[in-house]
């Protein structure tokens, strides 16, 4: 089985700090782990993020997910 970039030597999640509508990487890595599915999230491609909980969502809907689990939206009946 062939490694993806995200295994072996120079793979490590990267320390993020999430600001409004952008983030500071605080020490590098090459990805981070969704909060909500435990999907790896290639740096280069995270764009969902919650600046309250300073957690990275892997989509919109890992993002709508964290919100409604934490009571932020309505659960819906």
């Amino acid at each position: 089985m062939a490694m993806n970039r995200f295994e072996g030597p120079g793979a490590r999640p990267a320390k993020i700090r999430y600001l409004d509508g952008d983030f500071q990487v605080l020490m590098p890595g090459t990805h981070v782990i969704c909060a909500v599915t435990g999907e790896i999230i290639p740096i280069d491609e995270l764009k969902y993020w919650s600046v309250a909980r300073q957690e990275p969502y892997v989509d919109v809907k890992a993002s709508f997910l964290a919100d409604k689990r934490e009571g932020v939206l309505p659960t819906g009946h």
